[in-house]
């Protein structure tokens, strides 16, 4: 009996130390950039995306993410497809600078859908194929919901303010990942809202807040984004 609560006193503490280690209510910040081009008439182009995730404002590592792919539109389709890759360099929360790293594999199908010119839809299916250290190969299914709705003009013009809207929710393939520790089937769901200008017809800013919600935690994230096409 006296090992039963012995046992049960260190889970206690173990939890409470993990818990006092990530602080909720500390408001993280994303520094992003993305872009994409289209070589010509051929329906090939190639897309990436750079981004600098921060467990605070600026300085406790969270991840930085360089990820690059191509991609194929086949003509009057209304789809998108890419194969990708993505290198992940992962912090540790608080003073510690330990860090791990992944390489994923990715494809991914993008799809818009105009309502009309004040709502654009963009679904997004991404596959992930995760190899990250000290783990065993894993994958993940993602869908995000983009919502686009111009405020200041009718369509997403030059010098247009715009609403920017997304929600995706992301799906363990497997639950046992290596060394006896297993993972929840739902992974994680972001909510995120901004505020977008559109720079140019090609180029647009946003700032907003995304939630990231998992079954242990919630967190707030400032993203300050710059999205181009060439």
């Amino acid at each position: 009996m006296k090992k039963i609560i012995f046992l049960f006193a260190i889970i206690f503490v173990q939890q409470n130390v993990v818990k006092a280690q990530f602080n909720e209510n500390q408001v993280g910040a994303w520094y992003m950039y993305f872009f994409n081009t289209t070589f010509k008439e051929s329906g090939f182009g190639v897309q990436g995306d750079i981004q600098y995730r921060n467990w605070d404002m600026g300085g406790d590592l969270e991840q930085l993410l360089i990820r690059g792919g191509v991609t194929y539109k086949p003509k009057n389709a209304g789809i998108k497809f890419t194969l990708g890759y993505g290198n992940i360099t992962k912090g540790t929360f608080g003073e510690s600078s330990a860090n791990t790293s992944e390489s994923r594999i990715y494809q991914e199908a993008l799809i818009p859908n105009k309502l009309s010119n004040r709502f654009q839809l963009t679904h997004r299916f991404r596959y992930e194929q995760r190899f990250n250290d000290g783990q065993d190969f894993r994958t993940r299914y993602r869908y995000n919901l983009f919502v686009n709705i111009p405020i200041t003009k009718k369509t997403l013009e030059a010098k247009a303010i715009y609403i920017a809207l997304y929600n995706e929710i992301f799906i363990n393939g497997q639950r046992d990942v290596g060394n006896g520790a297993r993972v929840e089937i739902f992974d994680i769901n972001r909510f995120y809202a901004a505020m977008g200008y559109m720079i140019a017809p090609k180029a647009k800013v946003q700032l907003g807040i995304m939630r990231q919600s998992t079954n242990n935690w919630n967190k707030n994230q400032l993203q300050v984004s710059l999205h181009q096409k060439f």
